[in-house]
């Protein structure tokens, strides 16, 4: 099966959602090979119209030992873009670096299957989700959503996100699934584990440990630049993926392969 590196960036996720679940479930398919001085991973050329700090150009997850460092370069200045402040929970947004994975939920304590398991670095001006750290180092743990962390999501297509949009799962009034220890307690499959992200000029990366490396090492992967907008109800999803910027392989195939290797 043969990917082409020309990359959309359409706001609908309706092709995208199809080609996953296929990818996902086969992993045969080769990886990108267009562009730039980065070692392996996917490699994509500069897309036009996309701010250059969301325009990703290489996007890799390498492994050594049992640390996992999910690594994505953009064409200038990763994360000097953040949203505007509203003043209030409901419509506002939350920019982000996701890394989309085959792994199962499971394996960073979601129940089992529930969706797309990817890695994000978000940056939100108007909410803290991460009651469990104090970022800015002010000695107040629920202040500093603007400053960019790590979250696990779980991810789903969701029509009331706008049509073949991707929302992260709700979780149901009176259910109660497995969660990670450190979920920040929103009703969504959303867990802070308190990862740092490190910006360096074009890139980002975060460094997350596990217990079995070789469920990373077995995993495939793809890259998204995207905005997400909080909704006016809880369940209406309250978290939707409404701006796709850039995605790396063009069509969400997930063609990244991990493997053992050393990061580069």
């Amino acid at each position: 099966m043969k990917y082409s590196t020309k990359r959309s960036t359409s706001k609908s996720l309706k092709t995208l959602l199809t080609t996953v679940s296929a990818a996902t479930a086969a992993f045969g398919i080769s990886v990108c090979q267009a562009g730039g001085q980065h070692s392996g991973g996917i490699k994509t050329p500069h897309t036009a119209g996309v701010a250059p700090t969301f325009d990703i150009v290489h996007a890799k997850i390498s492994t050594q030992g049992n640390i996992a460092t999910f690594h994505m370069a953009v064409a200038d200045k990763a994360g000097t873009s953040k949203p505007t402040k509203t003043g209030k929970l409901a419509g506002s947004r939350v920019f982000s670096y996701v890394w989309p994975t085959s792994m199962n939920s499971e394996v960073v304590g979601f129940e089992k299957n529930a969706g797309i398991l990817a890695l994000a670095v978000t940056s939100h001006s108007d909410f803290d989700d991460t009651p469990l750290f104090d970022e800015n180092s002010d000695n107040n743990p629920g202040n500093d959503g603007d400053i960019w962390h790590s979250h696990w999501v779980v991810l789903q297509p969701d029509d009331r996100c706008g049509k073949g949009a991707l929302g992260v799962v709700d979780i149901p009034k009176g259910t109660h699934p497995t969660l990670p220890k450190t979920w920040p307690g929103l009703p969504i499959l959303l867990d802070s584990p308190g990862w740092d992200p490190t910006f360096v000029n074009e890139t980002v990366e975060v460094r997350v440990p596990f217990d079995d490396i070789n469920v990373v090492n077995n995993a495939r992967y793809d890259g998204v630049t995207a905005g997400l907008r909080v909704n006016q109800s809880v369940h209406a999803p309250l978290l939707c993926v409404v701006d796709v910027k850039d995605i790396a392989s063009g069509d969400l195939s997930l063609p990244g392969k991990v493997g053992p290797q050393l990061h580069q």
